[in-house]
């Protein structure tokens, strides 16, 4: 350790370095980024403008669409950049600091896809105490919670990681300061930040999914309790937008984060980080709007609206 020299910044090496590869990845992911911020930003104002949506689930939803957006931008707009530069450097701060709000926009949208569960599941099995069980009160001091979770559970796993010594090699086989992989250049014995981030992510992930699995077999019993089947198709269809976003999210970082740090592949990585980083938070908004009618009915309606406002 004496004779190695500490680093003082990292290269990020990105996903390609084919300049005509890099070029066509530009504006690939330009066109996904926007379509992320456009998507997330029309449910929230939608969600805004309607008093119609002006319900728990929507409340829920938009929450989730800002957690989507500070999401994407907290990797995208760098990725963007490092398409467009020769060289692709991040200093140690700066790839702290991102590692740390990749963490906690992660934690909370674990915690507030389990509280729309729970949503759900009162919404379905104890209608008659709904509006007792989900006011306005309760739902705000539930997303705080999910927000403070999202800041203070990162924390141990940000410290412990940047307490390491890194002296080298400086080259991260990703397209941003993601845990495991800078985890792979430090000098020093990581078992302990592994076990750790290991049993942080039982808690982040499998809490909230043993919350969201116990939910859906509840709401699903009530379901089928039901005789008419209209009323069970109405009923599955609140639910299946939710149920998709769940899988989409939680699949790809169980699959990344709960692995042993010795089965990680820099290409796998790379390609999972991408699905639950960038993709998913595109489709979430498709998912809820072209699948909700209520959310259709609200677009229209502000369409017409702007559309009359230009013919005066």
């Amino acid at each position: 350790m004496g004779n190695q020299t500490s680093v003082t910044e990292f290269l990020l090496l990105g996903l390609s370095s084919d300049p005509k590869m890099r070029f066509f990845l530009f504006w690939l992911f330009s066109v996904i980024y926007t379509i992320t911020l456009a998507g997330n930003g029309i449910i929230l104002v939608l969600i805004w403008m309607d008093s119609r949506l002006h319900t728990p689930m929507y409340f829920f939803l938009s929450q989730l669409s800002c957690v989507d957006i500070c999401y994407t931008s907290s990797t995208v707009p760098q990725m963007l950049a490092n398409f467009l530069r020769p060289r692709k450097t991040i200093s140690l701060a700066s790839c702290a600091a991102q590692m740390y709000l990749f963490l906690v926009l992660a934690t909370t949208e674990c915690m507030l896809l389990a509280e729309m569960a729970y949503d759900r599941y009162v919404a379905i099995c104890r209608p008659l105490h709904y509006t007792l069980l989900m006011n306005r009160g309760v739902c705000i001091k539930l997303a705080v919670a999910s927000w403070t979770c999202g800041l203070i559970l990162p924390v141990v796993h940000t410290v412990l990681t940047w307490k390491l010594p890194f002296c080298g090699p400086s080259l991260i086989h990703h397209f941003f300061c993601e845990m495991p992989a800078v985890l792979k250049l430090a000098c020093a014995d990581t078992r302990l930040v592994e076990t750790v981030t290991l049993a942080g992510c039982l808690f982040t992930l499998l809490t909230p999914i043993s919350f969201i699995s116990f939910s859906y077999i509840r709401i699903l019993a009530a379901i089928l309790r039901i005789r008419s089947a209209d009323k069970q198709r109405k009923a599955f269809s609140t639910c299946s937008s939710h149920l998709a976003v769940v899988v989409l999210f939680y699949g790809s970082a169980m699959f990344m984060y709960m692995r042993p740090g010795s089965s990680h592949s820099a290409a796998q990585d790379k390609m999972i980080s991408l699905f639950y980083s960038v993709i998913t938070p595109m489709f979430n908004p498709m998912i809820y709007s072209l699948r909700n009618k209520e959310v259709k009915g609200a677009l229209v309606k502000v369409l017409q609206k702007s559309r009359v406002s230009q013919e005066m």
